[in-house]
């Protein structure tokens, strides 16, 4: 099998937000495909399955780098219906799952009978981009720390509400990690994924979210939502004058952003090391590394090892927390 690459990886449009996180939505875009043995499925695409719905930051991802394979959003039980579905599929290199530890990590955490063991069921190929998850709060709450957020949720309990992008996902674990930390009351707000989230913040449904760069950015830039804090223990760059986390004097609320891809477990060695080959000479153009670059994302591929040590390593942390703070599943 033969993965060629060109002048970019995917192409297409930024996807708006759909109230069915269960519908599959395909939209064409490119990784080169070839085989010289079989003609026949020369032309073939790629399916990379998305399990959120459109609209989040995988998708902007997909905006950025630019190619034909076809991205499939199945969206639903943060992120365990894709994952499902990929783990499933034929292992020929023709689906892969493109996600964030919500498939991965946070979700079988969260609810062991999720429909796959994440470590059976996957085999890596590579992590692909990391961007600083910001906490940013409605810019009519009277606050501009975390400090300050603690004091106005115990002065007003049950009343701060705190959206995510669905349950189980890490933006809704450092929620639960925060009250954990704070022992505050506040109410957790699941929504299908970044986009209805970011809508339902600018609409005052909620106060206080944490989300990547990539999508929360713009908003942040037109003064709509105001930041707080950086999830790491480095400042980010766009936003030189917020605090990271650390910084803050909550230390275990680091947590930033990252997009990676899995195959199906039985996927054949050779087609695991073209694939992580692909992705690595699409993210390495420089026109793609600069567009990437103005949404906050850092190129982070590396080889498919490097990627079970980093899941190994968040599977032991959410695991962790979900523990202590009882969190069960829907």
């Amino acid at each position: 099998m033969c993965y060629q690459t060109g002048k970019g990886f995917f192409h297409g449009r930024q996807g708006t937000p759909q109230d069915d996180q269960n519908s599959a939505r395909s939209r064409t875009l490119c990784l080169g495909t070839a085989r010289s043995h079989a003609s026949e499925r020369a032309n073939r695409p790629i399916k990379v399955v998305v399990p959120f719905p459109p609209g989040g930051p995988t998708e902007r991802l997909g905006a950025v780098l630019g190619q034909p394979i076809v991205i499939e959003n199945r969206g639903g039980a943060g992120g365990g219906i894709g994952g499902k579905f990929v783990a499933e599929s034929n292992p020929d290199g023709y689906t892969v799952l493109m996600t964030p530890g919500g498939a991965l990590t946070t979700g079988p955490a969260v609810n062991p009978n999720i429909g796959y063991d994440p470590v059976k069921a996957f085999t890596s190929i590579g992590q692909l981009i990391e961007t600083p998850t910001i906490f940013t709060v409605d810019p009519n709450l009277p606050v501009t720390s975390m400090a300050q957020v603690v004091s106005y949720a115990k002065a007003n309990p049950g009343k701060l509400k705190w959206g995510s992008q669905g349950f189980s996902t890490a933006p809704h674990l450092l929620a639960e990690m925060f009250k954990l930390e704070t022992g505050v009351n506040i109410i957790h707000v699941p929504y299908r994924g970044t986009g209805p989230l970011l809508n339902a913040i600018l609409a005052g449904e909620v106060q206080i979210i944490a989300d990547p760069s990539t999508t929360s950015l713009p908003y942040i830039q037109a003064g709509k939502l105001r930041p707080i804090a950086i999830a790491s223990n480095v400042r980010d760059p766009k936003l030189p004058n917020v605090p990271t986390v650390v910084e803050a004097g909550f230390p275990k609320l680091q947590s930033p952003f990252w997009l990676a891809v899995v195959a199906p477990a039985a996927t054949p060695r050779d087609i695991i090391i073209k694939l992580n080959s692909a992705f690595r000479d699409a993210l390495a153009a420089p026109q793609t590394r600069a567009r990437l670059d103005t949404l906050g994302a850092e190129v982070k591929i590396g080889t498919p090892e490097d990627l079970d040590k980093m899941l190994t390593r968040e599977r032991a942390q959410w695991t962790a927390l979900v523990k202590a703070a009882n969190i069960q599943a829907e």
